[in-house]
C-alpha cells in the first residue's frame, strides 16, 4: 500500500471495523485476517486492536471475554445499538464524501 492509500485509510478505519462486526461477533485477530483478506494487505495487527480499544471505551461494542485453547481468553466484539448507530452515520458521511469526490474527479475530465 503507498503512503498516500495509508494515511487515507486511517481516516476510515474505525468504520471498516465496524463494518466488519456488523456481520458479527468477532476478536482482534478475526477482524485483522478478514481485513487483509479484502485486501488491506498492509494493515498492523496492532492498528485494529488499537481501533478496538476506542470502540470499546465509547461503547460501540459489547465485549465478551471466551475461553480460548491456547493463552488468555479472547475479547469477543459484538457491535451494539450505539455502534450500529455510529455505522449508519460513517456510511452517510462517507456517501457524501465519495459524491463529492466523484464530482471533483468528474469536473477534472
Amino acid at each position: 500500500m503507498a503512503r498516500q492509500d495509508t494515511e487515507m485509510l486511517k481516516g476510515v478505519l474505525e468504520g471498516v471495523v465496524l463494518a466488519v462486526l456488523s456481520r458479527r461477533p468477532a476478536y482482534g485477530y478475526e477482524i485483522t485476517a478478514d481485513l487483509r483478506e479484502r485486501g488491506f494487505t498492509d494493515l498492523a495487527e496492532g492498528t485494529v486492536y488499537a481501533i478496538l480499544v476506542r470502540i470499546e471505551q465509547r461503547d460501540l461494542v459489547d465485549v465478551e471475554k471466551v475461553a480460548s485453547e491456547k493463552g488468555p481468553p479472547r475479547k469477543v466484539f459484538t457491535l451494539n445499538d450505539t455502534g450500529r448507530e455510529q455505522l449508519a452515520e460513517f456510511w452517510t458521511t462517507w456517501g457524501l464524501l465519495a459524491d463529492r469526490l466523484e464530482q471533483l474527479r468528474d469536473e477534472g475530465n
